[in-house]
């Protein structure tokens, strides 16, 4: 688990080694779960940065799913907050993300991370073109169906 306060050091150090797992010429790795968590919330922030927008719903929408999804406080979800937009603002290719999640969530699992992109995209209230065009692409690349991310859309819709 992420440690608030941590060392700027740290920081930098952990980001490199997750960018040049994520983004070097060879396939990830499965990754340890902190990253796996790291590399989950940036692909939600670049979902939500999709459309050219990033406010705070849609941020406030990320913290509650990545606390919620890993019993985090508050302060810890904004810990990995700050972390994975670190991250996205580095990361060049969202395959990898995808790549990197499908390997480190059991299938079982993939529709709830389709089910929380969708949370993110909704939680403006507008669905752009952007964002679903990024989100079919994120279901595809995790091996979610059409179907299976329509049904994550309607139970993210609530």
């Amino acid at each position: 688990m992420l440690e608030s306060g941590g060392e700027s050091a740290y920081v930098g150090r952990m980001l490199d080694k997750l960018l040049n797992s994520l983004f070097g010429s060879e396939k990830p790795d499965d990754l340890p779960d902190a990253d796996a968590r790291v590399a989950l919330t940036a692909l939600l922030v670049r979902i939500a940065k999709s459309d050219g927008q990033y406010d705070t719903t849609e941020q406030d929408q990320i913290r509650e799913i990545v606390a919620e999804r890993y019993d985090l406080t508050p302060e810890l979800a904004q810990d990995l907050m700050f972390h994975a937009e670190e991250l996205e603002s580095q990361a060049p290719d969202t395959v990898r993300f995808t790549e990197a999640i499908k390997s480190a969530v059991p299938y079982e699992d993939r529709t709830e991370v389709v089910a929380a992109a969708w949370r993110v995209v909704l939680a403006d209230g507008d669905r752009a073109d952007e964002e679903d065009a990024l989100m079919r692409l994120i279901a595809k690349f995790l091996g979610i169906s059409d179907r299976d991310s329509h049904i994550a859309r309607q139970k993210a819709a609530g």
